[in-house]
C-alpha cells in the first residue's frame, strides 16, 4: 500500500467525488465523520514518533522559528500581495482569508512524510501552530477586512479542534507506546495500528470530498473564481518555503517540512468557522471547501516535486553541518 499510496489517494478523491455527486443527501452525515477520521489518522501518525523524540523536537528553536516565520510572516505578506486580485464579494474574501491565514495541523504531516520531510519536527510544531493561529487570526482579519467582519469569527471551533485532533490522539498514542514498551500484546496492537496509515488517509480524503462536492455545485461561479488564486498560492509558497529554509540554514528534510507547512492550509479546521457564519456570508464555506479540493491535488503534486526542489544534498544542509 505504501508503494501505491499516491494512486490510492487519487482514487479515493475520485470515488468521493462520484459519491458526492450521486448521493448528495449523504453530505451532512459524511461531514460529521471528517473529524473522527482525521483524529484516527493523527493518532496513527503520532504513534510512529516516540514521546521522548517529540519532546526533544520542541527544543529545536531554528525549525520552530522557521515554521512561525513562514506561516505568520511570509504567508500574510503573500496573501496581501494577491488580495486585490480577489472578487470584491466580502464573503468570498472572508473565506479565502480564513483558510489561507491558518496553517494545517493534520494531513500536512502525512504528505510531508511522503516527500521525505521531517515529520518529527513538524509534529512537535503542530500545537504551537494551532495556538498561534487561534491568537493571530482575529488580528489578521481586522487588518484585511476591518472590525465589522473580523468580530464575527469565534474561537470555539479552534479549541475543539485542538482537543480532538491534537490532545486526544497524542495522549492515546503515548499511552499505547507506554503499553507496547512493557507488554508484547501492546507491541502487536501498536504494530497493527501503524499499518492503517494509508487506508485512513484514503478514507479521510474520500469522506472530505464526498461531503463537500454538493456544496461546490450550488455555488460553482464563486468556487471557480478562487481556484486560480489557490493554485498561484501553492506555486509561490513552494519557493517562499525554500527561501525561509535557506534563511534558517535547515537541512533538506526539515526544509521540505517547512515548504509543506507554509503551503498547506487548515481548511478542515476552519470549515466549521465558515459554516457558522450568518446566511449573507454563507458563500465563505464554499470558498473554504474549494481550497480543500485544490490543495489535496496540489499536495499530491508536491510529494513528487518538493524532493526535486530541495534534494538531500541541498546547500543549506551542507551549511548547517
Amino acid at each position: 500500500m505504501e508503494q501505491q499510496q499516491v494512486a490510492m489517494y487519487l482514487a479515493a478523491m475520485a470515488a468521493g467525488g462520484l459519491l458526492g455527486w450521486a448521493a448528495p443527501s449523504l453530505g451532512p452525515g459524511l461531514e460529521h465523520a471528517i473529524n473522527p477520521f482525521l483524529g484516527a489518522l493523527l493518532f496513527v501518525t503520532f504513534l510512529q514518533v516516540p514521546a521522548a523524540e517529540l519532546v526533544r523536537s520542541l527544543r529545536d528553536g531554528r525549525f520552530l522559528s522557521a515554521a512561525v516565520v513562514v506561516n505568520f510572516v511570509a504567508v500574510p505578506l503573500v496573501v496581501a500581495a494577491m488580495f486585490t486580485l480577489l472578487p470584491a464579494n466580502h464573503a468570498v474574501r472572508l473565506g479565502v482569508l480564513l483558510v489561507l491565514l491558518c496553517p494545517c495541523v493534520d494531513y500536512v504531516i502525512v504528505f510531508s512524510g511522503l516527500a521525505g520531510g521531517s515529520n518529527r519536527r513538524l509534529l512537535a510544531a503542530t500545537p504551537v501552530l494551532l495556538i498561534a493561529q487561534m491568537l493571530l487570526l482575529p488580528g489578521f482579519l481586522y487588518l484585511f477586512l476591518g472590525p465589522g467582519l473580523a468580530d464575527i469569527v469565534e474561537v470555539g471551533p479552534f479549541v475543539e479542534a485542538f482537543v480532538f485532533l491534537i490532545v486526544i490522539p497524542l495522549t492515546l498514542a503515548w499511552t499505547l507506546q507506554a503499553w507496547a514498551a512493557h507488554r508484547p500484546i501492546g507491541q502487536k496492537v501498536s504494530g497493527a495500528a501503524t499499518t492503517t496509515m494509508v487506508p485512513l488517509m484514503a478514507a479521510t480524503l474520500l469522506v472530505v470530498v464526498a461531503s463537500q462536492i454538493p456544496k461546490i455545485g450550488d455555488s460553482l461561479s464563486n468556487a471557480a473564481a478562487v481556484i486560480p488564486f489557490y493554485a498561484v498560492f501553492l506555486v509561490v509558497m513552494a519557493f517562499v518555503g525554500k527561501a525561509v529554509t535557506r534563511l534558517f540554514r535547515l537541512d533538506a528534510p526539515a526544509g521540505r517540512a517547512i515548504v509543506f507547512t507554509g503551503a498547506t492550509r487548515n481548511s478542515l479546521v476552519v470549515l466549521p468557522l465558515a459554516l457558522a457564519l450568518p446566511d449573507d456570508l454563507a458563500v465563505a464555506a464554499v470558498v473554504v471547501v474549494t481550497q480543500t479540493l485544490v490543495e489535496v491535488i496540489g499536495m499530491v503534486t508536491y510529494v513528487r516535486l518538493v524532493p526535486r526542489l530541495m534534494p538531500l544534498e541541498e546547500p543549506a544542509a551542507a551549511a548547517s553541518r
